[in-house]
């Protein structure tokens, strides 16, 4: 009798978790085609104005995907490839048809303390190497946790470049303090300087390069296509992953506030909301676990333009945010099933591509 009655129980917890998962209805009408196969965690990608692709895989190669075929990038740098860290995200400059710039995010070793940080470094490409390297941000202190190095890059209609490191597992010590670096959306310019108008320019002990702070694990970046305002998703813990607008010098909360708990399902906070602390836009509960985010702008998904994508690790599909009047009035999954989505462009043709782990880059179709 015991054991019927724990396997009522596990049955339906079970249940349970898979109710909370299912609550956003499928949406079948689409379809895929598998682009690039063969791909283990397609951390980043982006295309090249030959439409060819450069493609991060996170154990530390670059692949350059071009008329079908694979070609590795040498003089990619040594990544600290450890849990959450490794080879991270890739983005090119608005003008790189004239300037050839490439900035790739990463897990880096360099330092004194053993372990590894979030970098951020530039590079061109030339004959599928990578070459003038410049290293233009590099977090610290080390620490051989692996958990929440971030990060993804975007640059804003102004040229400024954004990227984003997590708490590095350290949230009572790096999201709240803006003289460290974790839990934060920082601001360059694109040669790796400081701009004069960053928030805590001004500030002695600050770092310069902070935008936003009190952010957790940041995972998705994107452009607004007609605000121009920076949108980001972050992890929660369990619950309360978030979608955030970005705001200078505005703090996040985490970890006093929050609509999370702890994995083990204690609370470490009873706060939702705080003066001085920003709501976000939407939050999941239960997690999602995002990565990968993109606004829909072309019109060849009917009735999708303006929606936003957010890819999910934990359930394996693209959530299709409907948002309207800034609110999110609707959810509906998309490739269902397919993978642990990692991350989502949309490409120059207007298609929209999705890395998914241990599968490649597919191709999201209308379907006819």
């Amino acid at each position: 009798m015991k054991i019927k009655k724990y396997a009522v129980l596990v049955f339906a917890f079970v249940g349970f978790i898979s109710c909370a998962q299912d609550k956003n209805p499928v949406n079948t009408n689409h379809d895929f085609e598998l682009v690039v196969p063969d791909l283990s965690i397609p951390w980043g990608f982006v295309f090249l104005p030959d439409n060819s692709m450069l493609i991060n895989e996170k154990e530390g190669k670059i692949i350059h995907f071009k008329e079908g075929k694979k070609t590795m990038v040498e003089g990619v740098p040594e990544v600290y490839n450890r849990g959450q860290g490794g080879l991270l995200d890739i983005a090119l400059h608005p003008n790189y048809k004239e300037n050839g710039w490439i900035y790739i995010t990463y897990a880096s070793s360099e330092g004194e303390e053993e372990g590894g940080h979030t970098a951020l470094m530039r590079a061109k490409l030339q004959n599928n190497t990578l070459v003038n390297k410049e290293l233009l941000y590099k977090a610290t202190p080390n620490t051989t946790k692996g958990q929440h190095f971030g990060s993804r890059i975007v640059f804003d209609n102004e040229g400024y470049l954004y990227f984003t490191i997590g708490d590095r597992g350290e949230r009572d010590v790096n999201p709240q303090d803006i003289t460290r670096d974790g839990g934060k959306v920082y601001r360059l310019n694109d040669d790796g300087s400081i701009p004069n108008d960053n928030p805590f320019v001004n500030d002695a002990n600050a770092k310069k390069a902070i935008y936003s702070y009190g952010h957790r694990n940041p995972q998705g970046m994107v452009l607004h296509p007609e605000t121009g305002a920076v949108w980001t998703h972050e992890h929660g813990p369990r619950g309360g992953d978030e979608i955030n607008i970005v705001k200078k010098g505005a703090n996040y909360g985490w970890p006093v506030i929050s609509y999370g708990i702890n994995y083990v399902g204690t609370k470490f906070t009873d706060i939702t909301a705080q003066e001085g602390m920003e709501q976000p836009l939407h939050y999941w509960d239960p997690s999602i676990a995002p990565s990968g985010m993109a606004f829909i702008t072309s019109d060849i998904y009917p009735g999708w333009k303006g929606d936003l994508l957010v890819g999910s690790l934990k359930f394996q599909y693209v959530d299709k945010v409907v948002l309207k009047d800034g609110q999110v009035v609707k959810e509906e999954r998309l490739l269902d099933g397919l993978g642990r989505v990692r991350t989502i462009n949309q490409g120059p043709d207007g298609y929209i591509y999705v890395g998914i782990e241990n599968k490649g880059i597919v191709k999201l179709l209308p379907k006819k």
